[in-house]
């Protein structure tokens, strides 16, 4: 089997793990809003298994940047688009000051999810709920890449060393 094909279904399991997890999760919880958990795991994954640890990593610490640019414009405004826009742009200089390029697009998602909210919705009980739901599914995500990072592409190496020898 190439590596290409090999990256896509260890991707592809990873997802499907991370749809699941939050699924499980949120029904034991009694949690029905789980959208925005889902968007958070599925943007920290990655399907490079070289340098997915990192890069999960990374989109994690730029997930809290974007959440955290988001709040901090919550207190200064109520979000229209001008205010959303500022939003934006401040959490892409804030994610290019601390090198978390490959987290950027993560990062402008948490920003956008923290500042919408529903409509009749209080704004500070939406984005609490949905900080708690970014951060709850940037951890699924990094716990998701570890156990498949460290766990089955070993066993998929040692597997592969096996046939070879």
């Amino acid at each position: 089997m190439s590596e290409r094909i090999k990256s896509l279904l260890i991707y592809a399991a990873k997802c499907a793990t991370g749809s699941l997890a939050v699924y499980t999760i949120s029904s034991l919880i009694h949690y029905t809003d789980i959208g925005w958990c889902l968007i958070s795991v599925m943007l920290v994954l990655s399907a490079d298994g070289k340098d997915s640890v990192p890069l999960a990593i990374t989109r994690i610490k730029a997930n809290l940047v974007g959440a955290g640019v988001g709040v901090l414009c919550l207190l200064v405004s109520p979000t229209n688009m001008w205010i959303l826009s500022i939003a934006l742009t401040i959490t892409v200089a804030f994610c290019y000051l601390f090198t978390l390029d490959t987290g950027i697009r993560s990062a402008l998602a948490a920003t956008i999810i923290i500042m919408l909210h529903g409509e009749g919705k209080h704004v500070w009980d939406t984005a609490i709920e949905r900080i708690i739901a970014v951060l709850a599914g940037c951890l699924l995500g990094l716990l998701i890449t570890f156990i498949f990072h460290f766990k089955i592409s070993n066993n998929i190496s040692s597997g592969d060393n096996h046939q070879e020898a």
